[in-house]
């Protein structure tokens, strides 16, 4: 599964968790959603229907000015409000990678358990096995199934092979969080072909280095030595005689003094 640098998931104690296999062959653990999380998201996420659904249909009565026969009330009433709210997850969640208005605020993704991209198929198996999970249910069998599985699913998540994660990161460094770094005048660096990566490759090694004090689990320790081995390689530093992440600390400093 294609991951952006800065989603690095944490596996954090005592919460459910989930493995995942990058295209780089990495493991990174992710938090799964919680309970609490995907009502949360799956109540803005009927707010949000409700009210557009409410518009459009004042829009549509506007030009009624008698009374609705009985199928086309039936309609109105229930079949249109079902379809659209099935449409608008299948649509945003196909459409920004996993993610419905709901889970974006919150900062939930759905992802395949397997790794893998999820596929339209599987967005398609989610949005149907609302109508089991949620809506003729009234929420108590998706409830139930979330709470208690293994991965946090629910009947459509069991379907189409998905689960659904956290993927806020509360930390983020810009490049002028960088350059505030104690005083370097009398620094002399040790990996001058630190020089050819850019400042996009430094942020990404200073999230890493704090995710990794914050989050010191498995995942981000193995992220950190993967890292720091790929850089040793790429900049043809050869053997590293320090720990991956004093290395790693190093070429920052190293790239403030040779690019100011």
């Amino acid at each position: 599964m294609r991951q952006k640098p800065f989603l690095w998931g944490d596996k954090i104690r005592n919460m459910a968790s989930i493995d995942l296999t990058t295209t780089q062959n990495v493991t990174i653990t992710y938090e799964l959603a919680s309970l609490g999380d995907r009502v949360l998201a799956q109540l803005l996420d009927l707010a949000i229907v409700f009210i557009g659904y409410y518009v459009l249909l004042l829009l549509f009565l506007a030009g009624f000015d008698t009374n609705l026969d009985g199928m086309l009330f039936t309609m109105l009433g229930f079949i249109l409000p079902y379809t659209i709210f099935l449409l608008y997850h299948f649509l945003f969640e196909l459409l920004r990678h996993g993610q419905s208005l709901g889970k974006r605020m919150v900062g939930l993704q759905v992802v395949r358990i397997d790794g893998e991209d999820p596929q339209p198929a599987d967005f398609l198996l989610r949005s149907l096995f609302h109508f089991i999970d949620l809506l003729a249910s009234g929420g108590i069998l998706g409830a139930l199934l979330i709470s208690a599985t293994p991965n946090h699913q629910r009947l459509g998540d069991m379907t189409a092979g998905t689960g659904v994660i956290k993927i806020k990161v509360p930390i983020r460094f810009g490049l002028g969080d960088i350059l505030r770094i104690s005083s370097l005048e009398n620094y002399e660096p040790r990996y001058p072909t630190v020089k050819q990566l850019n400042e996009a490759d430094m942020l990404l090694i200073k999230n890493a280095l704090v995710r990794h004090e914050r989050y010191p689990n498995d995942a981000n320790r193995a992220l950190i030595q993967d890292l720091a081995k790929r850089l040793a390689h790429q900049l043809e530093v050869g053997k590293v005689d320090t720990n991956a992440i004093t290395f790693l600390n190093t070429l920052i400093k190293d790239y403030i003094v040779l690019t100011r």
